[in-house]
This record gives structure tokens, C-alpha cells and sequence, in this order.
């Protein structure tokens, strides 16, 4: 008898253990679902995480915008030193000369070659005399009456002299418009 008692509950401990690992895989099959603060929390981190992101990626473009300008100043600045050289070549050889023509020849010679390198940097001056008044390229500075019926609404006269760099003005030309 004890023997059938053994054997029973040796096929109960069997039963009893394939019942539990029966129900333990039904349990991990079925994933819990994410609740709503579960998806806020997640939805909040990647926005923190994009917004952060982007703030990088707006320093990070000012900075190199700005070692552009610095390296763009840098190019100009190192071609007009030649320049400042000869106006002080200039200066010091004027104390010693007589020949008032060869100075200005040699000022002559250094405008020239400043010119020279702004246009090469692409700097451009208009010409605006005898051309119509347009506000875009002109400031008036003054109406005086016209020379001729030709010259209404012309420019008459620069005070001075507008310049552009590429395809935008950089400095408007002060002009006297004939009425």
C-alpha cells in the first residue's frame, strides 16, 4: 500500500510540475503593453534628445560661419598689406624728393594696385552719371534743375561713388538728380 502511495503522489508531482511549466511559457508569451506614461516618458525623452540635437547642430553651423567670415577677412587683409607697404615706401621717400610729378605718379601707381585687389575680391563702383535715378543704386542728395530736357530725372553729379560687391550694393551712391 505504501508503495501506491508513493506511486501517486510521484504521477501528482508530475502533474503538478507539467501544469506549472504548462502556464509559465503562456505567461511569458504574452508581453505586458506599455501603459500611457510608459509612452509619454519615452515620446518626451526623444524629443529632449532631437531638441538637443538641433541646439548642437545651430552651434555648431554659427561657428563655422563664423570662421568663414574670419578666414574670408583674413584673405583680403593679407592682400592689401603689400599695399600699406608701398604708401609707406611713399611716405618715407616723399621727405627726399623734389620732383612733385614722380609722386604722383607713385600714388598714382599705388591706387592703382589697391583698386586692383578689390576688384579682384570682386568689388565693383558704378558709374552713375547721365544714368536715370534708381533708388536702388542711388541716394539723392540733392535736385537741381536740369541742364537739358534729356537730363530730367538723370543724374547730374556724384558726390560720391557707389560700389558693389558681386550683385549687391555695398554702398549707395550719393547723387545730385536733375528736376
Amino acid at each position: 500500500m505504501s508503495d501506491e502511495k508513493e506511486v501517486k503522489n510521484e504521477q501528482e508531482e508530475v502533474e503538478n510540475t507539467q501544469e506549472v511549466n504548462e502556464t509559465e511559457p503562456e505567461a511569458e508569451e504574452t508581453p505586458t503593453e506599455p501603459t500611457l506614461e510608459d509612452k509619454y516618458k519615452e515620446l518626451n525623452d526623444k524629443y529632449f534628445r532631437i531638441h538637443a540635437e538641433f541646439d548642437n547642430y545651430r552651434k555648431r553651423t554659427n561657428k563655422e560661419k563664423l570662421e568663414i567670415i574670419v578666414s574670408a577677412n583674413a584673405g583680403l587683409l593679407k592682400d592689401l598689406i603689400p599695399v600699406i607697404d608701398d604708401f609707406e615706401r611713399a611716405i618715407a621717400n616723399n621727405d627726399e624728393v623734389d620732383d612733385i610729378d614722380s609722386v604722383k605718379e607713385g600714388f598714382k601707381l599705388i591706387f592703382n594696385k589697391y583698386k586692383t585687389t578689390l576688384e579682384a575680391k570682386g568689388l565693383k563702383g558704378m558709374d552713375s552719371i547721365g544714368q536715370k535715378f534708381d533708388s536702388e543704386l542711388h541716394e539723392a542728395i540733392a535736385n537741381v534743375p536740369a541742364p537739358s530736357k534729356k537730363m530730367r530725372g538723370k543724374v547730374i553729379d556724384a558726390v560720391e561713388k557707389g560700389y558693389c560687391l558681386g550683385d549687391k550694393v555695398i554702398r549707395y551712391a550719393k547723387v545730385v538728380v536733375g528736376q
